[in-house]
């Protein structure tokens, strides 16, 4: 869905299959505006909505004659659910070889969980995410939105793109195969990256940063500011800001690596420095 949102946005005509008797599931999510919900809103913008039982012949036929003048084809069936019903992309490339077929499933078309089906919430557990999402001496938890989905689907248009762009040069289609579990383990390239080279593993750090700080969030008179201090400039504007600039002079904090050292004492004098302040201040300071 997401997928074919965005590429809605981009000016594509989109017709979103739904069964026909109670349509998509999210229809029914709450809350609902004027009686539809808005979830199902917000996912599905841009796009035109077509009622098919494809387990009939009419419905079965009318996605046929619609796949022959399309050029994207998205579905995120079970591997193997289509092919049942005649729509597998070794069918469908035969009435129309310049189709761009995507399939965006939990876990690939091949390998010993396809057939299993996928879902945000699983996926970032079983994916890594949620071990380094959450504070420190709490459990793993959950990112806050699907962002499983909104992933894959980013991940599914980039593949859609290419192979268009292929097109142009082959005159053919092709498959392009997505996987929910591919999608989320690629953003943890860097905690792999450190296991493997240092056999440490990235622990939960709430609001920190395993590799820079301050990089955190601090703690004004009235509420949080998100602070992000990313390079050895901003060190300095920061410490200007705040109106303590003999941190920057204090050997403890004379680059990010010793600041890391000594986070516990730095994070001390940020809570006297900004402690005071407002947060709308702290803001128009920095």
């Amino acid at each position: 869905p997401y997928c074919a949102m965005l590429l809605g946005d981009m000016g594509a005509e989109v017709l979103k299959i739904e069964e026909p008797v109670h349509g998509d599931d999210t229809r029914a999510w709450a809350p609902l505006q004027d009686g539809v919900s808005t979830f199902f809103l917000g996912m599905n913008r841009s796009k035109k909505s077509v009622a098919l039982d494809l387990k009939s012949p009419e419905g079965a036929e009318t996605l046929r004659r619609l796949i022959g003048t399309a050029d994207i084809l998205i579905e995120n069936f079970r591997p193997g659910s289509l092919k049942k019903l005649g729509f597998d992309y070794k069918m469908v490339r035969g009435w129309n070889p310049q189709l761009i077929y995507c399939s965006i499933t939990g876990y690939g078309q091949q390998g010993p969980k396809r057939d299993l089906p996928g879902y945000d919430a699983v996926i970032q557990g079983e994916s890594g995410v949620m071990h380094v999402t959450g504070q420190p001496d709490g459990p793993p938890t959950r990112v806050g939105v699907a962002m499983t989905d909104y992933l894959a689907g980013l991940y599914a248009m980039n593949g859609i793109l290419l192979a268009l762009r292929d097109r142009d040069e082959t005159g053919l289609g092709q498959h392009v195969d997505i996987a929910l579990l591919d999608a989320m383990t690629s953003t943890l390239a860097l905690p792999a990256n450190v296991l493997f080279a240092t056999g440490q593993e990235l622990a939960r750090e709430g609001n920190d940063h395993h590799s820079l700080t301050p990089y955190e969030a601090v703690t004004t008179r009235d509420g949080l500011v998100m602070v992000a201090v990313g390079n050895e400039r901003l060190w300095h504007q920061f410490c200007e800001a705040i109106g303590r600039p003999n941190l920057e002079t204090d050997p403890r904090f004379a680059s990010n690596t010793l600041r890391m050292q000594h986070r516990t004492e730095l994070k001390r004098l940020l809570a006297d420095a900004v402690g005071g302040l407002t947060r709308d201040t702290l803001i128009e300071r920095l």
